[in-house]
C-alpha cells in the first residue's frame, strides 16, 4: 500500500486536474452561447438558399444550365470538405463524424470511384486524412472561435474548381450538426451538383423571370449557395464541439472528485493503519517494562 505522503501527492495532482477542467467547463460554456447564437442567426440564410436552389434544380432553365445543375457520372471521384476542429478534448465528437466518412469514402470507392479528394477544415481532421493517406487538394486551419467566411472561401474553391473541370462528379460536406446541448449529430450531405431532394422536391416546376440575364443571376446565385452551406455547416460544428467540450469537461470534473473521495477514504485508512501501529507499539514497550 502506498504510504500517506505519496497519497496525499495524488490528492493535490487530481484537485490540480479538477481546477483545470472546471475552468475549461466554464470556459466551453461562455462559448457554447455565442456560437449557438452565430449559428442559429445563420440557419434561416442558408435555409432560405438551400429552398431556392432546390428549386432552381427543377426550373424550366432551356436558355442555360449551370455546371452545379448538371449531373456527372464519369467515376473519375468525388469531392469532401470535411469539417472538424482544430482542439481536441471535446468527447467522441470527431471520432463520430469521422468514423461517418470513413464508412462513405468506402462506398464510394466501392461504387467505383477512382479518386477521392479531401478539403480539409480544422486540424483534426487534416492529422487524420493525412495519416490514412487520402489526397488532400486544400486545408485550412486556425480558424479561431468565430467562423469568418472569407478564410473558407479559397480552400473550399480549390475544390469548386475541381468540380468545374470534371475530376470529381459529386462533392460532400461532413460536419457535427448541432441538435441540443447533449446531442450532435455526425452527418455527410451532397453539396454539389444540386438535386431535389435537398429540401424535398417541389409538387410544381417553377419559372423565374430573371434580370439582366439567366447566367449572372443563376451563377451568382449557386455561388452564395455553396458558401452559405459551408458556413453553415462550420457554424454547426463550432457549437457542437463546445457543447461537447463543456459536456467532456463536466464529466471529467465530476470523474476527478470520485477519485479525490477514493484516495481521501484510502489516505484515512493508511493514517489509521499507522496510528494504530504506532500505538501498538508503544504499549508493547510499557508492557516490556
Amino acid at each position: 500500500m502506498a504510504g500517506g505522503k505519496e497519497i496525499r501527492t495524488k490528492i493535490k495532482s487530481v484537485q490540480n486536474t479538477r481546477k483545470i477542467t472546471k475552468a475549461m467547463e466554464m470556459v466551453a460554456a461562455s462559448k457554447r452561447r455565442k456560437a449557438q447564437e452565430k449559428m442559429r442567426q445563420a440557419r434561416p440564410y442558408a435555409e432560405k438558399v438551400r429552398r431556392l436552389a432546390a428549386n432552381l434544380s427543377h426550373a424550366n432553365l432551356s436558355d442555360y444550365r449551370h455546371p452545379f445543375l448538371t449531373v456527372q457520372n464519369s467515376g473519375k471521384g468525388v469531392g469532401l470538405v470535411l469539417v472538424t476542429t482544430d482542439k481536441g478534448l471535446c468527447g467522441g465528437m470527431n471520432t463520430n463524424v469521422l468514423r461517418v466518412v470513413v464508412n462513405a469514402m468506402r462506398e464510394w470507392q466501392a461504387a467505383g470511384e477512382k479518386d477521392i479528394a479531401v478539403t480539409a477544415i480544422g486540424n483534426k481532421g487534416l492529422g487524420f486524412m493525412q495519416r490514412m493517406g487520402a489526397n488532400v487538394v486544400s486545408r485550412v486551419v486556425q480558424i479561431g472561435d468565430t467562423p469568418h467566411l472569407e478564410k473558407l472561401i479559397g480552400p473550399v474553391k480549390v475544390m469548386i474548381d475541381k468540380y468545374l473541370a470534371g475530376e470529381v462528379d459529386k462533392v460532400y460536406i461532413a460536419y457535427t450538426r448541432f441538435v441540443n446541448t447533449m446531442r450532435q449529430e455526425p452527418v455527410v450531405e451532397q453539396l454539389l451538383p444540386l438535386s431535389g431532394d435537398i429540401m424535398g422536391a417541389p409538387t410544381h416546376t417553377w419559372d423565374y423571370f430573371y434580370e439582366p440575364s439567366p447566367q449572372v443571376v443563376i451563377d451568382e446565385l449557386l455561388l452564395r449557395y455553396v458558401e452559405a452551406l459551408v458556413y453553415q455547416a462550420v457554424a454547426e460544428n463550432m457549437a457542437s464541439e463546445q457543447s461537447a467540450r463543456m459536456v467532456a469537461m463536466k464529466a471529467a470534473s465530476d470523474n476527478a472528485g470520485t477519485v479525490i473521495k477514493d484516495l481521501q477514504l484510502v489516505y484515512n485508512k493508511t493514517r489509521q493503519a499507522a496510528i494504530t501501529k504506532e500505538i501498538s507499539e508503544i504499549v508493547s514497550g510499557a508492557a516490556a517494562v
